[in-house]
Protein backbone atom coordinates (compact mmCIF):
# COMPACT_ATOMS: atom_id res chain seq x y z
CA UNK A 1 0.00 0.00 0.00
CA UNK A 2 1.14 3.54 -0.64
CA UNK A 3 0.25 6.69 1.21
CA UNK A 4 -1.68 9.51 -0.40
CA UNK A 5 0.61 12.49 -0.93
CA UNK A 6 -0.99 15.87 -0.33
CA UNK A 7 1.00 18.27 -2.47
CA UNK A 8 1.17 22.05 -2.40
CA UNK A 9 1.47 22.85 -6.15
CA UNK A 10 -1.64 23.54 -8.20
CA UNK A 11 -4.00 23.60 -5.25
CA UNK A 12 -7.28 24.40 -6.94
CA UNK A 13 -9.92 26.47 -5.22
CA UNK A 14 -13.36 24.90 -4.88
CA UNK A 15 -14.67 27.11 -7.68
CA UNK A 16 -11.97 25.83 -10.06
CA UNK A 17 -12.69 22.13 -9.64
CA UNK A 18 -14.62 20.16 -12.27
CA UNK A 19 -18.39 20.62 -12.16
CA UNK A 20 -20.71 17.60 -12.40
CA UNK A 21 -23.42 17.29 -15.02
CA UNK A 22 -27.16 17.46 -14.44
CA UNK A 23 -28.60 14.68 -12.25
CA UNK A 24 -29.96 11.68 -14.11
CA UNK A 25 -33.17 9.77 -13.37
CA UNK A 26 -33.37 8.91 -9.68
CA UNK A 27 -30.37 11.10 -8.87
CA UNK A 28 -29.80 14.33 -6.96
CA UNK A 29 -27.12 16.97 -7.38
CA UNK A 30 -25.80 18.05 -3.99
CA UNK A 31 -23.52 20.76 -2.68
CA UNK A 32 -21.18 19.55 0.05
CA UNK A 33 -20.98 21.78 3.13
CA UNK A 34 -19.27 19.56 5.74
CA UNK A 35 -17.09 16.45 5.61
CA UNK A 36 -16.17 14.46 8.72
CA UNK A 37 -12.77 12.77 8.80
CA UNK A 38 -12.82 9.20 10.10
CA UNK A 39 -10.46 6.29 10.61
CA UNK A 40 -11.12 5.02 7.08
CA UNK A 41 -9.93 8.34 5.61
CA UNK A 42 -6.84 8.31 7.82
CA UNK A 43 -6.02 4.70 6.91
CA UNK A 44 -6.40 5.58 3.25
CA UNK A 45 -4.10 8.58 3.62
CA UNK A 46 -1.50 6.36 5.30
CA UNK A 47 -1.84 3.68 2.61
CA UNK A 48 -3.26 1.15 5.06
CA UNK A 49 -6.82 0.78 3.79
CA UNK A 50 -6.95 -2.34 1.60
CA UNK A 51 -10.40 -1.50 0.24
CA UNK A 52 -9.40 1.85 -1.23
CA UNK A 53 -9.31 2.11 -5.02
CA UNK A 54 -6.49 4.58 -5.64
CA UNK A 55 -6.65 7.34 -6.70
CA UNK A 56 -9.93 8.29 -5.02
CA UNK A 57 -11.53 11.41 -3.59
CA UNK A 58 -12.18 10.62 0.10
CA UNK A 59 -15.13 11.70 2.20
CA UNK A 60 -18.16 9.66 3.24
CA UNK A 61 -19.38 11.50 6.37
CA UNK A 62 -21.29 14.28 4.69
CA UNK A 63 -23.64 17.17 5.36
CA UNK A 64 -25.02 18.33 2.01
CA UNK A 65 -27.58 20.62 0.36
CA UNK A 66 -29.80 19.47 -2.50
CA UNK A 67 -29.30 21.66 -5.58
CA UNK A 68 -31.39 19.77 -8.14
CA UNK A 69 -33.14 16.45 -8.63
CA UNK A 70 -33.55 14.21 -11.66
CA UNK A 71 -36.64 12.63 -13.12
CA UNK A 72 -38.63 10.40 -10.79
CA UNK A 73 -37.23 11.76 -7.52
CA UNK A 74 -39.83 12.42 -4.83
CA UNK A 75 -39.57 13.79 -1.32
CA UNK A 76 -36.58 16.06 -2.00
CA UNK A 77 -36.52 19.68 -3.10
CA UNK A 78 -33.67 22.13 -3.78
CA UNK A 79 -32.45 23.63 -0.53
CA UNK A 80 -33.05 20.53 1.59
CA UNK A 81 -30.27 19.78 4.08
CA UNK A 82 -29.37 16.08 4.15
CA UNK A 83 -27.16 13.42 5.61
CA UNK A 84 -25.72 10.98 3.10
CA UNK A 85 -25.94 7.20 3.34
CA UNK A 86 -22.71 6.50 1.45
CA UNK A 87 -23.24 2.79 0.73
CA UNK A 88 -24.13 2.54 -2.97
CA UNK A 89 -25.82 -0.83 -3.39
CA UNK A 90 -27.58 -2.67 -6.20
CA UNK A 91 -31.28 -2.68 -5.24
CA UNK A 92 -31.75 -5.98 -7.13
CA UNK A 93 -28.99 -7.88 -5.31
CA UNK A 94 -29.77 -10.78 -2.98
CA UNK A 95 -28.75 -8.83 0.14
CA UNK A 96 -30.67 -5.69 -0.88
CA UNK A 97 -33.83 -7.65 -1.64
CA UNK A 98 -33.54 -9.15 1.86
CA UNK A 99 -33.40 -5.68 3.43
CA UNK A 100 -29.66 -5.79 3.98
CA UNK A 101 -28.30 -3.22 1.49
CA UNK A 102 -25.40 -2.57 3.86
CA UNK A 103 -23.75 -5.83 2.76
CA UNK A 104 -24.79 -5.90 -0.90
CA UNK A 105 -22.55 -8.18 -2.95
CA UNK A 106 -21.59 -5.31 -5.30
CA UNK A 107 -21.53 -2.56 -2.67
CA UNK A 108 -19.42 0.53 -3.37
CA UNK A 109 -18.81 3.03 -0.58
CA UNK A 110 -18.35 6.70 -1.39
CA UNK A 111 -14.79 7.77 -0.67
CA UNK A 112 -13.53 4.17 -0.64
CA UNK A 113 -14.50 2.27 -3.79
CA UNK A 114 -15.64 5.34 -5.72
CA UNK A 115 -15.07 9.10 -5.40
CA UNK A 116 -16.47 10.57 -2.20
CA UNK A 117 -17.64 13.94 -1.00
CA UNK A 118 -14.50 15.99 -0.44
CA UNK A 119 -15.48 18.10 -3.47
CA UNK A 120 -17.91 20.96 -4.00
CA UNK A 121 -20.73 19.16 -5.84
CA UNK A 122 -21.57 15.71 -7.12
CA UNK A 123 -24.48 13.51 -8.18
CA UNK A 124 -25.63 10.46 -6.25
CA UNK A 125 -28.75 8.27 -5.98
CA UNK A 126 -31.44 10.35 -4.31
CA UNK A 127 -32.48 7.34 -2.21
CA UNK A 128 -29.21 7.78 -0.31
CA UNK A 129 -30.20 11.20 1.03
CA UNK A 130 -31.85 11.63 4.43
CA UNK A 131 -33.24 15.15 4.88
CA UNK A 132 -33.71 17.14 8.06
CA UNK A 133 -35.42 20.49 8.49
CA UNK A 134 -33.77 21.26 11.83
CA UNK A 135 -30.21 19.88 11.91
CA UNK A 136 -27.11 21.79 10.83
CA UNK A 137 -24.53 20.50 8.38
CA UNK A 138 -22.05 19.42 11.08
CA UNK A 139 -24.73 17.37 12.80
CA UNK A 140 -25.72 15.83 9.48
CA UNK A 141 -22.10 14.91 8.74
CA UNK A 142 -21.91 12.99 12.03
CA UNK A 143 -24.88 10.76 11.31
CA UNK A 144 -22.92 8.17 9.34
CA UNK A 145 -20.39 7.62 12.14
CA UNK A 146 -23.21 7.25 14.64
CA UNK A 147 -25.03 4.86 12.30
CA UNK A 148 -22.09 2.43 12.38
CA UNK A 149 -22.39 2.26 16.17
CA UNK A 150 -26.17 2.03 16.03
CA UNK A 151 -26.06 -0.98 13.71
CA UNK A 152 -23.37 -2.73 15.78
CA UNK A 153 -25.41 -2.36 18.97
CA UNK A 154 -28.49 -3.69 17.17
CA UNK A 155 -26.46 -6.65 15.88
CA UNK A 156 -25.46 -7.42 19.46
CA UNK A 157 -29.07 -7.14 20.67
CA UNK A 158 -28.01 -5.03 23.66
CA UNK A 159 -30.45 -5.03 26.55
CA UNK A 160 -31.05 -2.45 29.27
CA UNK A 161 -28.99 -3.03 32.41
CA UNK A 162 -26.65 -5.45 30.63
CA UNK A 163 -22.90 -5.19 31.22
CA UNK A 164 -21.20 -4.51 27.89
CA UNK A 165 -17.52 -4.28 27.04
CA UNK A 166 -16.47 -1.96 24.20
CA UNK A 167 -12.92 -2.52 22.99
CA UNK A 168 -11.55 0.55 21.23
CA UNK A 169 -12.49 4.17 21.98
CA UNK A 170 -11.96 5.67 18.54
CA UNK A 171 -14.89 7.30 16.70
CA UNK A 172 -16.57 3.97 15.95
CA UNK A 173 -16.16 2.78 19.53
CA UNK A 174 -17.61 6.08 20.73
CA UNK A 175 -20.57 5.65 18.38
CA UNK A 176 -21.12 2.19 19.87
CA UNK A 177 -20.99 3.69 23.37
CA UNK A 178 -23.55 6.34 22.37
CA UNK A 179 -26.12 3.71 21.47
CA UNK A 180 -25.35 1.53 24.44
CA UNK A 181 -26.18 4.62 26.51
CA UNK A 182 -29.46 4.96 24.62
CA UNK A 183 -30.15 1.30 25.43
CA UNK A 184 -29.30 2.01 29.11
CA UNK A 185 -26.53 -0.56 29.31
CA UNK A 186 -23.71 -0.61 31.85
CA UNK A 187 -20.62 0.19 29.84
CA UNK A 188 -16.94 -0.70 30.27
CA UNK A 189 -14.49 0.58 27.65
CA UNK A 190 -10.98 -0.74 27.01
CA UNK A 191 -8.38 1.30 25.09
CA UNK A 192 -4.68 2.12 24.82
CA UNK A 193 -5.17 5.89 24.93
CA UNK A 194 -5.58 7.53 28.33
CA UNK A 195 -6.93 10.68 26.67
CA UNK A 196 -9.69 8.75 24.95
CA UNK A 197 -10.52 6.88 28.14
CA UNK A 198 -10.78 10.20 29.97
CA UNK A 199 -13.19 11.41 27.27
CA UNK A 200 -15.29 8.27 27.71
CA UNK A 201 -15.40 8.69 31.46
CA UNK A 202 -15.78 12.46 31.75
CA UNK A 203 -17.86 13.30 28.69
CA UNK A 204 -19.73 10.11 27.83
CA UNK A 205 -20.20 8.90 31.39
CA UNK A 206 -19.09 5.27 30.98
CA UNK A 207 -19.04 3.22 34.17
CA UNK A 208 -15.50 1.85 33.79
CA UNK A 209 -12.67 3.07 31.53
CA UNK A 210 -9.84 0.54 31.57
CA UNK A 211 -6.36 1.13 30.06
CA UNK A 212 -4.65 -1.71 28.22
CA UNK A 213 -1.87 -2.42 30.69
CA UNK A 214 -1.03 -5.05 33.27
CA UNK A 215 -3.43 -7.91 33.97
CA UNK A 216 -6.36 -6.62 31.93
CA UNK A 217 -8.28 -9.89 31.75
CA UNK A 218 -8.18 -10.34 35.52
CA UNK A 219 -9.41 -6.78 36.00
CA UNK A 220 -12.30 -7.28 33.60
CA UNK A 221 -13.30 -10.56 35.23
CA UNK A 222 -13.34 -8.79 38.59
CA UNK A 223 -15.55 -5.97 37.24
CA UNK A 224 -18.18 -8.55 36.25
CA UNK A 225 -18.07 -10.57 39.44
CA UNK A 226 -16.33 -13.41 37.63
CA UNK A 227 -19.00 -13.79 34.94
CA UNK A 228 -17.34 -11.82 32.15
CA UNK A 229 -19.47 -9.78 29.71
CA UNK A 230 -22.68 -11.01 28.07
CA UNK A 231 -21.93 -8.65 25.15
CA UNK A 232 -18.50 -7.61 23.81
CA UNK A 233 -18.12 -5.26 20.84
CA UNK A 234 -14.65 -4.89 19.33
CA UNK A 235 -14.23 -1.65 17.38
CA UNK A 236 -10.44 -1.67 17.03
CA UNK A 237 -9.79 -3.23 13.64
CA UNK A 238 -6.75 -4.88 15.25
CA UNK A 239 -6.44 -8.59 14.55
CA UNK A 240 -4.64 -9.04 17.87
CA UNK A 241 -7.42 -7.35 19.85
CA UNK A 242 -10.13 -9.16 17.90
CA UNK A 243 -8.46 -12.53 18.52
CA UNK A 244 -8.29 -11.81 22.24
CA UNK A 245 -11.85 -10.47 22.51
CA UNK A 246 -13.47 -13.91 22.83
CA UNK A 247 -11.77 -14.38 26.19
CA UNK A 248 -13.88 -11.56 27.65
CA UNK A 249 -17.26 -13.03 26.64
CA UNK A 250 -19.51 -14.69 29.22
CA UNK A 251 -21.24 -18.04 28.82
CA UNK A 252 -24.02 -17.77 26.21
CA UNK A 253 -22.66 -14.31 25.36
CA UNK A 254 -22.34 -12.42 22.07
CA UNK A 255 -19.24 -11.04 20.38
CA UNK A 256 -19.59 -8.39 17.68
CA UNK A 257 -16.75 -7.39 15.35
CA UNK A 258 -17.36 -3.92 13.92
CA UNK A 259 -13.71 -3.07 13.15
CA UNK A 260 -12.11 -4.26 9.92
CA UNK A 261 -8.91 -6.22 9.45
CA UNK A 262 -7.51 -8.25 6.56
CA UNK A 263 -5.43 -10.37 8.93
CA UNK A 264 -6.47 -13.78 10.20
CA UNK A 265 -8.11 -14.08 13.62
CA UNK A 266 -7.01 -16.85 15.99
CA UNK A 267 -8.82 -18.18 19.03
CA UNK A 268 -9.31 -21.71 20.36
CA UNK A 269 -12.57 -23.29 19.27
CA UNK A 270 -13.22 -24.90 22.69
CA UNK A 271 -13.43 -21.36 24.13
CA UNK A 272 -16.36 -20.58 21.82
CA UNK A 273 -17.87 -24.05 22.16
CA UNK A 274 -17.82 -24.31 25.96
CA UNK A 275 -19.46 -20.92 26.38
CA UNK A 276 -21.74 -21.39 23.36
CA UNK A 277 -20.92 -17.91 22.09
CA UNK A 278 -22.62 -16.11 19.24
CA UNK A 279 -20.11 -14.51 16.89
CA UNK A 280 -21.41 -11.61 14.78
CA UNK A 281 -20.07 -9.25 12.13
CA UNK A 282 -21.40 -5.72 11.75
CA UNK A 283 -20.92 -3.92 8.43
CA UNK A 284 -21.92 -0.33 7.70
CA UNK A 285 -25.52 0.56 8.65
CA UNK A 286 -29.11 0.40 7.41
CA UNK A 287 -31.31 3.19 6.03
CA UNK A 288 -33.50 3.08 9.12
CA UNK A 289 -30.47 3.77 11.31
CA UNK A 290 -29.98 7.12 9.57
CA UNK A 291 -33.60 8.14 10.06
CA UNK A 292 -33.53 7.09 13.70
CA UNK A 293 -30.36 9.07 14.39
CA UNK A 294 -31.74 12.23 12.78
CA UNK A 295 -34.66 12.05 15.21
CA UNK A 296 -32.45 11.30 18.24
CA UNK A 297 -30.23 14.32 17.53
CA UNK A 298 -33.22 16.58 16.85
CA UNK A 299 -34.91 15.65 20.13
CA UNK A 300 -31.67 16.10 22.13
CA UNK A 301 -31.17 12.46 23.11
CA UNK A 302 -27.80 12.55 21.34
CA UNK A 303 -25.60 15.63 21.78
CA UNK A 304 -23.10 15.96 18.93
CA UNK A 305 -21.29 19.01 20.34
CA UNK A 306 -18.54 17.10 22.26
CA UNK A 307 -17.70 14.99 19.23
CA UNK A 308 -16.11 17.70 17.08
CA UNK A 309 -12.69 18.55 18.49
CA UNK A 310 -10.94 19.83 15.36
CA UNK A 311 -12.05 21.94 12.40
CA UNK A 312 -10.44 23.10 9.18
CA UNK A 313 -11.37 24.71 5.90
CA UNK A 314 -10.84 22.93 2.60
CA UNK A 315 -7.89 25.15 1.69
CA UNK A 316 -6.19 24.36 5.03
CA UNK A 317 -6.62 20.59 4.82
CA UNK A 318 -3.17 19.82 3.36
CA UNK A 319 -1.57 21.40 6.40
CA UNK A 320 -4.02 20.07 8.99
CA UNK A 321 -4.62 16.49 7.88
CA UNK A 322 -1.36 14.94 9.18
CA UNK A 323 -2.27 16.09 12.70
CA UNK A 324 -5.50 14.08 12.51
CA UNK A 325 -3.45 10.87 12.25
CA UNK A 326 -1.91 11.36 15.70
CA UNK A 327 -3.94 10.42 18.78
CA UNK A 328 -1.76 12.61 21.00
CA UNK A 329 -3.40 15.67 19.41
CA UNK A 330 -6.62 14.66 21.16
CA UNK A 331 -8.64 14.43 17.96
CA UNK A 332 -12.00 12.72 18.31
CA UNK A 333 -13.69 13.99 15.16
CA UNK A 334 -12.26 16.48 12.67
CA UNK A 335 -14.69 18.41 10.49
CA UNK A 336 -13.83 20.01 7.16
CA UNK A 337 -15.84 23.00 5.93
CA UNK A 338 -16.35 23.49 2.21
CA UNK A 339 -18.12 26.83 2.68
CA UNK A 340 -17.85 29.93 4.85
CA UNK A 341 -20.88 29.19 7.04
Amino acid sequence: MRAIVLEEPERLSLAEREEPGDPGPGEALVRVHRVGICGTDIAGYLGRMPFFTYPVIPGHELGVEVLATGRGVEGLTPGDRCSVEPYINDPESHASRNRRPNCCESLEVLGVHRDGGLRPRFNLPARKLHPSKVLGYEQLALVETLAIGCHAVDRGAARGGEQVLVIGAGPIGLAVIEFLRVARCRITVLDLSVKRLDFCRDVMGVEHAVPVQGEVEEQLVELTGGRRFPLVIDATGSHESMSQAAHHVAAAGRLVFVGITTRELHFPHPLLHRREMTLLASRNALPGDFRRILDLIAEGTIDTVPWITHRSGFEDLVECFPTYTRTETGVIKAMVSLDDE
